[in-house]
């Protein structure tokens, strides 16, 4: 049985490949344990890490620390092209003021943090582990990690010091917030309370009588010149006839027409068009290709490499065809299609249209989903090189006695970021499907937080069970909670934020998904989760930078 031993002890790749797996599968099949409804998920593997390194398991630093990094580097990577697309959308309309408010309370917290860093005698490394921890962010706690040892590469203790205060403050993290939620729901809830429908879907179909004097006998491209919204007119009927509109048709009194705009937008298209019928177009379950026994609606995909990028407007379906696109759906949110919206592979159209018609589009398109089965691997690992590249850079500043660089989580949630926002405008391909980006976003993960748990697990249990564990509790609770009470009576009761925008945005920029269930127990309403995905981006993307600006600043 020697030869079992040896695995498990001598340093080498087997070993270390063999221990992060075990530690890996360990906490992942803890991490499906609930307590309230309440799961740790991958996060347990970051304890699995620390209970293995406490009872002695040790692998080669050199390996651990290349296996830990580059799990590091592909979560983040895969981060920054998840949340790309919505990271530039995220400031428009309301979401301005959601985010400057997620803004607010990381720099109430991060304050907080300094200035219990130099009052209290904790360290900085430490004291940033433990703000890391109360924001459940472990992406900042990489990002603060290769700061330190930037500043000072033999300084490895103080990188494990700083994952051990972050594992002390997670738990403080999840359960501060959650407290500050119940607490929040029992002061704010009751005021200015909404459920409107805020789904993924920002469109509205509705149906109008034209009496608008000012457009009759006008062509829809004169219409939409002069208009201050967006439209587009999916349907006309006309003498009991239905037709498929294009940019030269002409609008007459008394036609029906059924259009599709933003929600924001619906008293502009009511004063646009006259009377609005009293249809609900907006139910679920319609049948549409069974109200106009002539025309068919179909879901189509855009399949095709050469059209990633393309401007809609450019391909001239609606006048070539005698089709109407009303909807494109992109990763699971409805956009309202214009000229100028570009196409991205995995692109969902809806067009309606006589059958024939929608068949050659569906051509054209592709509309084959085998085509994006497979992620496109290439462009995966182009980014991560760029990303590598712009976070070794030097970057110089006044006052600083040392350029700054984004290191290994700046430079790849950069570079994600500008891959998923404008990849498709030059032509580059990153498509992944969710679930390939996921398990992307998981793998990496899962791999750093079993190395980052193995490193810090040594000291771990004598650090928390004396007197300055019991210190990092009570500042860990302390920066999850005081902040977010701080940012929430200020956004309601300064900024007039409603409730559930005010909760939404609150777990958004503390990266909380769990505490966003206890914000309204009946679910009633999307509110708050649309705010959280408003604000999450900007937020895991300033934390992440935030974090090593500190660390270059004061360390």
């Amino acid at each position: 049985m020697n030869w079992l031993i040896e695995i498990f002890t001598e340093q080498t790749f087997i070993q270390a490949t063999l221990i992060l797996s075990l530690i890996c599968a360990v906490g992942l099949a803890l991490g499906q344990i609930k307590v309230k409804g309440i799961s740790l998920g991958v996060t347990f593997v970051f304890f699995a890490g620390i209970a293995a390194g406490h009872f002695g398991l040790k692998v080669n630093p050199d390996m651990l620390t290349m296996i830990q990094n580059f799990g590091l580097i592909l979560f983040i990577y895969a981060l920054g092209v998840q949340v790309g697309p919505g990271f530039f959308s995220s400031f428009k309309h309301g979401g301005v003021k959601l985010n400057l408010l997620a803004v607010l309370l990381m720099v109430v917290g991060t304050a907080m943090a300094i200035v219990i860093h130099w009052t209290s005698g904790i360290s900085l490394g430490d004291t940033m582990g433990l703000l890391s921890g109360a924001v459940t962010n472990t992406p900042m706690l990489g990002a603060a990690q290769q700061a330190l040892l930037q500043i000072n590469p033999e300084d490895v203790e103080g990188a494990n010091n700083m994952a051990m205060a972050c594992a002390v403050g997670y738990p403080f993290g999840l359960i501060g917030m959650i407290l500050c939620v119940i607490f929040l729901r029992g002061i704010l809830g009751k005021k200015g309370k909404k459920h409107q429908d805020t789904s993924s879907d920002n469109t509205f179909v509705a149906e109008y009588q034209v009496s608008n004097p000012a457009i009759f006998g006008k062509t829809i491209m004169d219409i939409r010149k002069n208009a201050d919204c967006h439209f587009v007119i999916s349907r006309i009927w006309k003498d009991e006839k239905v037709i498929i509109p294009t940019s030269e048709t002409i609008i007459e009194e008394n036609e029906h027409l059924l259009v599709i705009s933003s929600k924001n937008d619906i008293e502009k298209v009511k004063c646009l068009f006259g009377h609005k019928e009293d249809v609900d177009w907006n139910k679920k379950g319609i049948d549409w290709n069974a109200i106009d026994s002539q025309l068919v609606s179909r879901k189509v995909l855009v399949t095709k490499p050469e059209l990633n990028g393309v401007k809609l407007g450019s391909l001239k379906l609606r006048n070539s065809y005698g089709i109407n696109i009303t909807r494109v759906n992109r990763a699971g949110i409805d956009l309202l299609p214009s000229r100028s919206l570009r196409l991205q592979l995995g692109d969902k159209l809806t067009i309606v249209g006589e059958s024939r018609s929608v068949e050659n589009v569906s051509t054209i398109l592709g509309n084959q989903a085998k085509e994006l089965s497979n992620p496109n691997l290439f462009a995966i690992f182009v980014g991560i090189v760029l990303g590598l590249v712009l976070g070794s850079i030097p970057l110089a500043f006044p006052g600083m006695s040392m350029p700054v660089k984004l290191g290994i989580a700046g430079g790849p949630i950069i570079t994600g970021l500008l891959m998923g926002a404008f990849g498709p405008r030059l032509h580059l391909s990153i498509y992944m499907s969710r679930s390939a980006n996921l398990m992307l976003r998981q793998l990496g993960l899962t791999i750093y937080l079993a190395g980052l748990g193995l490193s810090a697990g040594a000291g771990f249990f004598d650090t928390v069970f004396s007197a300055e564990g019991l210190k990092w509790v009570l500042v860990s609770f302390s920066l999850a909670t005081v902040p977010v009470i701080i940012t929430a009576l200020a956004a309601a009761k300064l900024f007039k934020t409603d409730y559930a925008d005010n909760i939404g945005m609150l777990c958004g920029s503390m990266a909380n998904r769990f505490a966003l269930d206890f914000a309204d127990p009946s679910g009633e309403g999307d509110d708050p989760a649309v705010a959280y995905a408003t604000v999450y981006p900007a937020s895991i993307f300033l934390r992440v930078i935030s974090a090593q600006v500190i660390m270059l600043l004061l360390a």
